[in-house]
């Protein structure tokens, strides 16, 4: 009987785990991501390689870096505007067929030998315009993939445990194309994956949202968005750390064929190792989330995830050893996730619909659009000091940013109480919230 009892629980847990699964559109989105997203791991560390590889230059992987994300950065708020107005689906499906393209432009440039860093630089920027459209969309479209808000907090964690499946197998992949046949193959592959995410996004049946009539300007949505979103201490506090983390840490990955090249003294599998390492323990980190039942105890662990990933910023900067390293990467990679996929789930969990995609813009400016400054600084630091002192300093940044908020978490749990209990959100996360200090903005805002 003991192993029969065993066999159920395990069963149980699993499907705990992958609840969200059974909503068939979000079972679509989760296939059509797990494909598009293993090239697009690849075309990162390929394009990180090969700007190495033309420039030697620290310098200009960070200054690609930047000219691939300012654009999100730029146009992600009036994004969120858009995706708050239109067909988010229809967003998508424009977004993903114009990465492709670029994918199958910048492969046919590297294939024919005739690539220069201006070209990878103007693709970059190309693709940044993209994501800026692409990101806080994807990011606002997953609850109408998920009917049932309570598997909400669950269907995240599961797609950033798809990011990071194929964080793990992209780059590892990548590695071993750059050295058998150069990177104009992984941007191929790419090119070609997008067309699983776009057969995904056609193949699904959203129930249409009533789209109310817009009479105002979208800089007046704008602004009524921002003052939503920055208007209460506690989200300011969640996309403030996650900004800072995203400045000061995020940038890590754009010096890694550096730490791969030079500092390890290894070549693209390092690299590739590397990034894999990182993406082991970002899935490890999606995957505990996914297993938990509730969003009980999320806010202490964004300062807490938040220390994990500093503690292994500092450490890998000072590794020469590369198993070592490698160690120190899983460790980083779960910290980076578990707060970045914290905070994702308390904003999707009680931000109001109509204003759920300028929210998630806000988000991704926090996340996304604060590393092209984090790689232009990195990218600038790391050629006067060295890259090991430049992410040395960005951890050192993030541990001092996790202190902050953790000491203010009393005084912003006084003010989340009252809210919940008028929010009427679901009894177990509302309690479980509330319990552990969490985190909310208030459903009605004078913005």
């Amino acid at each position: 009987m003991e192993p029969e009892k065993t066999k159920s629980e395990t069963a149980t847990a699993v499907k705990s785990i992958i609840r969200a699964l059974r909503h068939r559109n979000f079972r679509l989105f989760f296939g059509g991501q797990s494909i598009s997203l293993i090239g697009t791991w690849m075309q990162r560390i390929a394009l990180g390689w090969l700007v190495y590889r033309l420039t030697s230059s620290p310098f200009l992987l960070g200054f690609v870096g930047f000219a691939g994300q300012i654009p999100i950065f730029l146009l992600a708020p009036f994004a969120g505007v858009l995706a708050d107005r239109w067909n988010r689906k229809r967003i998508l499906i424009l977004t993903q067929t114009l990465a492709m393209i670029q994918a199958f432009i910048l492969s046919s440039l590297v294939l024919t030998g005739t690539v220069l860093i201006w070209h990878i630089i103007l693709l970059s920027i190309s693709l940044g315009i993209i994501n800026a459209f692409d990101t806080p969309t994807r990011q606002s479209f997953v609850v109408e993939v998920v009917e049932e808000k309570e598997d909400l907090g669950n269907a995240i964690a599961l797609n950033s445990s798809i990011v990071n499946s194929a964080r793990l197998l992209g780059p590892s992949v990548a590695g071993i194309l750059i050295a058998a046949v150069g990177e104009g193959m992984c941007f191929l592959i790419n090119g070609i994956s997008y067309l699983a995410v776009i057969a995904a996004l056609l193949a699904m049946k959203i129930v249409p949202k009533i789209l109310k009539p817009h009479g105002s300007r979208v800089w007046h949505e704008l602004k009524q968005g921002f003052t939503y979103a920055s208007g209460f201490a506690p989200i300011r506090a969640i996309l403030l750390l996650l900004g800072l983390v995203s400045l000061m840490g995020m940038p890590y990955t754009i010096l890694m064929p550096v730490f791969a090249k030079d500092v390890l003294h290894g070549g693209p599998h390092a690299l590739g190792f590397l990034m894999g390492g990182a993406g082991a323990g970002a899935l490890a980190g999606a995957l505990y989330l996914a297993s938990r039942r509730s969003v009980l105890g999320l806010g202490r662990m964004i300062p807490l995830a938040a220390s994990i990933f500093g503690i292994g910023l500092i450490a890998f900067s000072l590794s020469r050893i590369l198993w070592f390293s490698l160690v120190l990467m899983l460790i980083t990679g779960f910290g980076q996730m578990v707060q970045m996929a914290s905070s994702n789930t308390i904003l999707q969990t009680i931000v109001d619909e109509d204003k759920r995609g300028r929210t998630m813009s806000f988000y991704t400016m926090a996340f996304i659009g604060m590393a092209p400054f984090g790689s232009l600084l990195a990218g600038f630091l790391a050629s006067k000091i060295g890259a090991p002192y430049t992410i040395l300093i960005g951890g050192i940044t993030c541990l001092l940013g996790s202190a902050f908020f953790a000491n203010r978490l009393p005084a912003l749990r006084e003010m989340v109480r009252p809210i919940y209990v008028s929010m009427g959100i679901v009894p177990e996360i509302a309690s479980g919230i509330q319990s552990a200090t969490e985190l909310a903005i208030p459903s009605k805002n004078p913005g």
